[in-house]
């Protein structure tokens, strides 16, 4: 079995000390796929020529400081990229794409390096992986175990080490239960803040890109390099810059099911793990109540019991009645049943959702984030063929309601039954509150790698702070902060939107100060830093012996948040002070050749 090609942490500080180069990383990428070609997760994949040559511009040219440099990925089969045949998982269906998806552009721009296409349910319309002309996929855990759909080929990509983290498509669980059937992250960000556009629509007013990754730093990363508005989509939002920063687990408020609405469809073991999983959140938010479960499920029901099953035909009716032979048995009798809808069901089930929508907005009055697991039990693909359309509702109980209450959801590990199942649970909140719920499940996990961009908050008292220069670990002013009970969470570097300088100083060590560019001035860079968690009763005194012309401000890091860092005012960057911004941080420029 070839090696894992790594998380994107992993690759990224393999990078870093010089240990590997993209071109390297496609070599054992290309020796994975060679060693994987009887199973059923790619439907196609880039040229290996294509692939190395990227690789390999990447190694020469590409720039280290970008998000996701030299990082493998995949993409669902219902997601264009240019050159390559999108299929949906149907052969006849399939196109050539003239150009990229935008989501997919905004990765490949950051660095990433496309490995190629995965397997899914036909016309992402299912929840079991079994639904596929080119075969179904398993779960990584073996035991004939399905893998969850419909993104089944882009999950086992990402839970077999092939690449870091892949795109797939989530409309009713689609990001989710692959997921929880493989033991990695699957992040289903709120609908529009990844682009669908170049996305062969399942139910476009819910469709939504979502990402499997390693853990949950990757999928935040992945979520923060890709999330753009398009004039190409009507459907993309933009996320709120007050929701970018997340909130402290320590000041959530969870909502825990009621136990009268927990149906396990009679698997002890996964019954056991969720209560396991929600004693653990317990010690980790401000509170927990009991919350009913009716007016979620109630919407979920509405996904494939009302006219939302009709809006599947709006791209495929055509096709469907043209090449009714072309299309999966099980996928053709869903997609059928939405002839049954008319307009009147349609706004009939538009009105029934504004009341459900609105019960739901009271309960998030009382809570922040809601836990659920993801799937009540787990089946083989044997099980799933014995009654395929009834078990793919049990799959979706817990997720399908997600969309059509405009919710984002983040799925987690939750160990295993006592059966050697995977188990899993999935943290549930209003739209635009994708950061919070990330954080909260990297804190739930733990495990997360230093410098990741979601990092492990034990306590609600205490702030993030970005530090550059002098007070960075082993510099001469870091006592100041362990002094003051800091601790280190790891590096990260700057949004390409600063210039470093270094400032003389009477000891001569010099003082470096970090400063945002404005429009139309010199190009910024990305400039390394340090992140600190701080207790924030102690930034008065930090505050406090900060010399002029520094100071604590906000400062935006590459994968969009804000946080509190130290920074300089652009008064003192003049002569004889000295640009450093190419040396791209502190550390790196006092490793640089003295100059002549």
């Amino acid at each position: 079995m070839p090696d894992p090609v790594g998380s994107i942490s992993d690759l990224r500080s393999a990078y870093r000390d010089g240990s590997l180069t993209p071109a390297d990383l496609a070599e054992r990428v290309l020796d994975g796929l060679a060693g994987r070609d009887r199973e059923p997760v790619w439907i196609s994949t880039v040229p290996a020529d294509r692939l190395l040559e990227r690789a390999r511009s990447l190694s020469r040219h590409g720039d280290p400081a970008l998000p996701l440099y030299g990082i493998p990925f995949a993409v669902k089969d219902n997601i264009d990229v240019a050159g390559l045949v999108t299929t949906a998982g149907c052969p006849d269906f399939g196109y050539l794409a003239a150009q990229d998806a935008p989501v997919v552009r905004r990765l490949l721009d950051a660095g990433a390096l496309l490995v190629g296409k995965t397997n899914l349910d036909q016309f992402a319309t299912g929840l079991t992986g079994a639904r596929s002309p080119y075969g179904s996929c398993q779960s990584v855990f073996g035991g004939g175990l399905i893998s969850g759909g419909s993104s089944s080929g882009s999950a086992v990509a990402v839970a077999s080490g092939q690449v870091s983290f892949a795109l797939g498509t989530d409309t009713a669980g689609s990001g989710r239960v692959p997921a929880a059937l493989n033991g990695i992250v699957g992040l289903k960000p709120t609908r529009g803040l990844l682009s669908t556009a170049g996305v062969v629509p399942a139910c476009r007013s819910l469709d939504c890109v979502s990402v499997f990754a390693a853990d949950v730093a990757g999928a935040v990363e992945v979520l923060h390099a890709a999330r753009a508005v398009t004039t190409a989509d009507p459907w993309g939002r933009p996320l709120p810059t007050e929701q970018v920063a997340a909130r402290m687990p320590g000041t959530l408020r969870l909502g825990v099911p009621d136990s009268a609405d927990l149906e396990f469809f009679g698997d002890t073991g996964q019954e056991v793990r969720f209560a396991a999983g929600v004693q653990r959140l317990r010690t980790f938010v401000g509170s927990t109540r009991s919350v009913p479960l009716g007016a979620f499920f109630d919407a979920g029901d509405l996904l494939y019991r009302g006219p939302w099953v009709a809006e599947r035909l709006v791209a495929l009716d055509d096709f469907l009645r043209s090449h009714p032979d072309s299309v999966h048995p099980v996928t053709r009798a869903v997609l059928e049943t939405g002839r049954r809808h008319d307009a009147v069901d349609a706004f009939r089930g538009q009105h029934r959702l504004r009341e459900l929508r609105a019960q739901v907005g009271r309960l998030w009055q009382d809570i922040d984030v809601l836990v659920v697991p993801t799937v009540g039990t787990t089946f083989t693909l044997d099980e799933i063929a014995e009654d395929p359309i009834g078990r793919n509702a049990m799959l979706g109980r817990y997720t399908q309601f997600a969309n059509l209450l405009d919710l984002a959801a983040v799925t987690v590990p939750n160990g295993f039954t006592s059966a050697g199942r995977p188990a899993s649970l999935t943290l549930v909140g209003p739209a635009f509150t994708d950061t919070t719920l990330a954080r909260l499940a990297a804190t739930l996990t733990e495990g997360e790698a230093p410098g990741a961009a979601v990092e492990v908050v034990p306590a609600a008292a205490e702030l993030l702070v970005a530090v550059v220069g002098r007070h960075l670990a082993g510099e001469s002013r870091n006592a100041e902060l362990v002094g003051r009970g800091a601790f280190l969470v790891g590096a990260a570097r700057t949004a390409p939107l600063y210039r470093l300088f270094r400032m003389d100083t009477p000891d001569g060590e010099g003082l470096p100060g970090l400063v945002r560019v404005v429009p139309d001035g010199p190009a910024g860079h990305s400039i390394e830093v340090e992140l600190w968690r701080l207790p924030a009763q102690a930034v008065g005194g930090l505050l406090a012996g900060v010399p002029a012309p520094l100071s604590l401000g906000w400062v935006r890091l590459h994968d969009g948040r804000d946080v509190l860092g130290f920074l300089c005012e652009a008064y003192a960057t003049g002569p004889p002070a000295e640009d450093i911004s190419a040396a791209g941080g502190w550390r790196a420029y006092r490793g640089a050749p003295v100059r002549q």
